[in-house]
């Protein structure tokens, strides 16, 4: 499959736990408008039709804050891809959003333009959590949001969950999930946070202002949560996501599967047919790149067999699916025997997966494996 992902480096402002390629009003000045952002990826994507030349099976926007374009400017930018990359049948079309920068309007008139899948960044319910991550949002304000994307049509509708937080509680976490599944949506991502360097809360953490993230925790937590959502009739189909039967994000399913995707925008990373590579951070010089003519490719890298090999384990021993045992080298086949022993992974019709108690462990399982590989 091929998919088209579109990175929009606009926030409102930056949220203390947040290291993705982003920029406030304030640090961007005047040098790079939305104005200008808009011209310079209809520039990147008609450079990108020449060298991928087949039409979008998804589309992902993602940011950044996408919804801070507004809805009217999503829709332009929508065109801009179906007049240059194309568009397949019945494509994917997805937008993040942040809760505080929609509206009923703000997704019926995505809905009319073509989009069929929105995700919204929850985080949690509890205003002491989000004080803590420093999110602008109330936490009804997401339920809201959700709820007003399903009323306007949208069947497929994702909330992201952030466990771990320095100060949160298991009751926190309960109410974030009753919360959610009030909703009525039919997707939910669960991510535990990670303190990055460089944020604002690595440095409370290095301060003593904030608790580090303890592991013993963010276990306990992934349990509550799995237990929650599959009561609810959700089921996990990758180690941090949990859909109802056709729920499932197929843009990410690229990621996850090996597919080819072109990514457009500031920072933007692509894999296309081996290749690796990745865009310009800056939006002022992604822009500058693309007036004179070049893709605003940073560096590239050709992959070779065993980069591919590494990357389809390292990805898809994530899903419940698994991938096929014949991709595991000889090698490795004593440690997939002491794993299944175990029970941290299982062989079914010839794949091999984590099971339900493997999910934690989902890392370290697929580094055995590539270790004993090499052997």
């Amino acid at each position: 499959m091929f998919g088209l992902y579109l990175h929009v480096p606009f926030c409102a402002s930056r949220c203390g736990y947040c290291d993705f390629n982003t920029y406030t009003p304030g640090e961007l000045g005047t040098s790079a408008s939305q104005a200008s952002y808009f011209e310079a990826l209809r520039k990147e994507l008609e450079m990108a039709a020449s060298q991928v030349n087949r039409p979008a099976q998804t589309v992902f926007f993602g940011g950044g804050t996408p919804s801070l374009l507004g809805a009217e400017a999503l829709a332009g930018i929508l065109d801009v891809v179906r007049g240059t990359i194309g568009l397949s049948d019945n494509a994917e079309i997805t937008t993040e959003s942040n809760p505080e920068s929609t509206s009923p309007e703000f997704f019926a008139t995505l809905l009319d333009a073509g989009f069929n899948r929105i995700s919204l960044g929850m985080q949690s319910a509890s205003p002491q959590v989000l004080k803590v991550l420093e999110r602008r949002h109330t936490p009804g304000r997401a339920v809201a949001a959700a709820r007003e994307a399903r009323a306007a049509g949208f069947t497929h509708v994702n909330l992201d969950m952030i466990y771990g937080t320095p100060t949160e509680t298991d009751d926190d976490v309960r109410r974030t999930l009753d919360a959610i599944l009030d909703t009525g949506v039919d997707h939910v991502s669960a991510y535990s946070l990670i303190v990055e360097d460089g944020t604002a809360m690595a440095r409370k953490v290095r301060r003593g202002e904030l608790p580090a993230p303890d592991e013993d925790t963010y276990a306990d937590r992934y349990a509550l949560i799995d237990k929650a959502l599959t009561d609810a009739g959700f089921r996990w189909y990758e180690v941090s996501n949990w859909a109802h039967d056709g729920g499932e994000c197929e843009h990410n399913l690229i990621y996850w599967r090996g597919g080819h995707w072109w990514g457009a925008g500031p920072g933007a990373h692509s894999s296309v047919d081996g290749r690796r590579f990745y865009n310009v951070k800056h939006p002022a010089r992604y822009h500058a790149l693309l007036d004179e003519g070049h893709l605003p490719i940073a560096d590239s890298e050709d992959l070779t067999d065993a980069d591919l090999h590494t990357e389809a384990l390292m990805l898809g021993l994530r899903l419940r699916e698994g991938v096929p045992l014949s991709w595991i080298g000889e090698g490795a086949r004593e440690v997939v025997d002491k794993h299944v022993r175990a029970g941290l992974m299982r062989v079914t019709d010839g794949r091999l997966a984590v099971t339900e108690a493997g999910r934690l462990l989902a890392d370290g399982l697929i580094a055995d494996l590539l270790v004993a590989e090499e052997r």
